[in-house]
C-alpha cells in the first residue's frame, strides 16, 4: 500500500490468498432494471458469499495475514452480524479462537450463524458502535487482534477482489452501485476499479435515515451521523472509517441515500422478480436504481447486492412494507350503516374490482359514531398504484366516507 491508497500488487495479493476459498458469485441480468434505467443493468450476487455477504473477502485476507504472535491471543470483532459471520468463518478456517461482539438486539439468525462459524459471542450495548468500544477493550486485556469492519487497508484490499472478479465477468461495466456503510466495500469497489478501468462511473448508496457519509465528504474527513434510524443494520454505520475515507473522497463519483420505503420495495422486487433473498442493506444498490432519477448512469450497470442475511421475521415486515409503498396494499378505514348487510355491501365493491381481502376489523365503540355506524378497518391486496385508486375511487362513487 503506497501512501493511504492501494494498490495494484495490494490487490493482487489479496486475490492469490483468496481464490482457494471464496466463491466467484454470479452476475445475473436484471430485465426490470434494465427498463427502468434504460441501461443494460445486472446483479453481482454477493449474497450468494460464503456466510450470506462479501464481508469474509476483508475478514479473511486481514486474519491471514497475521504473524504466529499476533494469532497467539485469537481476534475479535464487533458486528451487527455480516462481518461476525465472517470473522468467526475465517478465523475457524485458519485455525484462530474469535471473539465477537454484538448488540443485543441483533437478530437471531445472525446470532445463532456466528456462534455456528466457531465464534464466541458476547451480546452487549445497543448498537455496533456500542459494541465495537467492548471489542477494543477485550483487545487491551487480552491482546486479541482487533478485526475492524472495515478501517484497515487488509480489509479493504480483500473487498477490492469483488471489483476485480466483477471487471473479469462484466468487463463492459460503466457504473457500478455500491451499498456503503463504512466505507469498506465501496473503497475496494472503486480502488479496483480506478486501477484497471478508470473510466467506471462509481455510486454510493446509503439508508437516508443512517447516513455519515454526505455530511464527512462536505466536511473533508469522518464525521459522525446525527441520528440512526433503519432496517438496513448492515450499512448502518455512524462514523466513516479513515482509511476507506481517503479512497471514497478522491474517487469516487457520487453517494445518494435512499429511503425506508424505497428499501422495502427493492427487497421485494429481488424475491418476486430476481428470485434472490437479500437482506435490506442488500438492496440499497437496487433501490437507488429504482428510486433516483439522478445517477446519471453510463453505460452498462452492475448492482452489487452486499448480503443476503436477513431474520424471517423481518422479512414477513419488510415484504408488507414494500407491498404497501409499491401501492399493492391499501388499508383504510370506513364508516358504514350498523344494520345487517351492511359489512357486505362494503365487501361488494372490493369484489366488483376483483381485490382480495386481506384483514376486516369491525368496531362499534370509536368515538365518533352514531348508534347507528360501525368503523370497519379494512386491508385488501391490490394489482398496483392504479388498482388502488380505483378502488379509492369506488368507495367514494358508492357513497362511503374514507380515512387512510
Amino acid at each position: 500500500m503506497t501512501g493511504s491508497l492501494l494498490t495494484a500488487a495490494d490487490i493482487s495479493d489479496a486475490e492469490a490468498l483468496l481464490g482457494p476459498v471464496m466463491r466467484r458469485t454470479p452476475v445475473v441480468a436484471s430485465r426490470i432494471l434494465s427498463d427502468l434505467t434504460g441501461h443494460d443493468v445486472r446483479l453481482k450476487c454477493e449474497n450468494l458469499q460464503r456466510t450470506g455477504s462479501f464481508k469474509p473477502r476483508g475478514a479473511y485476507n486481514r486474519i491471514a495475514r497475521l504473524d504466529a504472535s499476533e494469532r497467539r491471543n485469537g481476534v475479535v470483532a464487533a458486528s451487527a452480524g455480516n462481518h461476525a459471520q465472517g470473522v468467526a468463518w475465517a478465523a475457524t478456517e485458519l485455525g484462530i479462537p474469535s471473539t465477537v461482539f454484538m448488540p443485543t438486539g441483533v437478530s437471531l439468525p445472525k446470532l445463532v450463524a456466528t456462534k455456528a462459524y466457531g465464534a464466541d459471542v458476547q451480546l452487549v450495548g445497543h448498537t455496533v458502535d456500542e459494541a465495537l468500544v467492548h471489542a477494543h477493550e477485550f483487545a487491551e486485556r487480552t491482546g486479541a487482534v482487533l478485526i475492524h469492519p472495515f478501517d484497515h487497508a487488509d480489509i479493504v484490499a480483500g473487498q477490492a477482489t469483488l471489483g476485480t472478479e466483477l471487471l473479469a465477468q462484466m468487463p463492459d461495466v460503466g457504473t457500478v452501485v455500491v451499498p456503503t456503510g463504512g466505507g469498506g466495500l465501496l473503497a475496494g469497489v472503486t480502488a479496483a476499479m480506478r486501477l484497471h478501468k478508470p473510466s467506471v462511473r462509481i455510486i454510493g448508496v446509503q439508508a437516508e435515515g443512517a447516513a455519515a457519509w454526505p455530511a464527512s465528504l462536505d466536511a473533508g474527513h469522518p464525521v459522525a451521523a446525527g441520528s440512526m434510524s433503519t432496517m438496513a443494520d448492515g450499512i448502518a454505520v455512524g462514523l466513516p472509517g479513515s482509511v476507506p475515507f481517503e479512497h471514497v473522497v478522491n474517487q469516487v463519483d457520487d453517494i445518494v441515500t435512499v429511503s425506508e420505503d424505497a428499501l422495502s420495495r427493492a427487497l421485494l422486487m429481488c424475491i418476486e422478480r430476481a428470485k434472490l433473498i437479500v437482506e435490506p442493506a442488500g438492496a440499497a444498490a437496487v433501490a437507488a436504481l429504482m428510486t433516483r432519477d439522478d445517477l446519471a448512469l453510463d453505460g452498462p450497470v452492475c448492482a452489487v447486492l452486499s448480503g443476503g442475511n436477513i431474520d424471517p421475521l423481518l422479512l414477513t415486515h419488510v415484504i408488507t412494507h414494500g407491498l404497501r409503498a409499491a401501492g399493492r396494499y391499501l388499508a383504510v378505514r370506513v364508516t358504514i350503516s350498523d344494520r345487517p348487510g351492511g359489512l357486505l355491501d362494503l365487501l361488494g365493491v372490493v369484489k366488483d374490482l376483483g381485490a382480495s381481502v386481506v384483514d376486516v376489523v369491525h368496531s362499534r365503540t370509536g368515538g365518533q359514531l352514531g348508534l347507528d355506524e360501525v368503523e370497519v378497518m379494512l386491508t385488501v391486496e391490490t394489482r398496483g398504484p392504479e388498482h388502488r385508486q380505483e378502488m379509492l375511487d369506488a368507495f367514494e362513487s358508492a357513497g362511503y366516507t374514507v380515512r387512510a
